[in-house]
């Protein structure tokens, strides 16, 4: 089973794919750039599928109790605007 974890000394904390270097964050940044998961599984063959869905899991398991503000663009992240 694919386990995420954390480390002070591994990328500053971030959360990472267990026995990896590969931070939650990248394999979303990968997701969001249009990359399948098969894409992504050929290019980082030691990763498996659920080492994928542990990352989705893990992000959706952190919004569950994120504060919500209003925004008028959501399709562009680096264009958010806060109403």
């Amino acid at each position: 089973m694919a386990k995420i974890t954390a480390h002070p000394n591994i990328l500053g904390g971030k959360p990472i794919i267990a026995g990896t270097r590969i931070s939650v964050e990248f394999i979303l940044q990968l997701l969001a750039s249009g990359m399948t998961e098969a894409e992504i599984l050929l290019d980082y063959p030691h990763l498996h599928p659920a080492d994928i869905h542990a990352c989705l899991s893990y992000a959706a398991n952190s919004l569950k109790n994120e504060i919500y503000l209003p925004l008028t663009v959501w399709d562009n992240l680096s264009d958010i605007q806060y109403a």
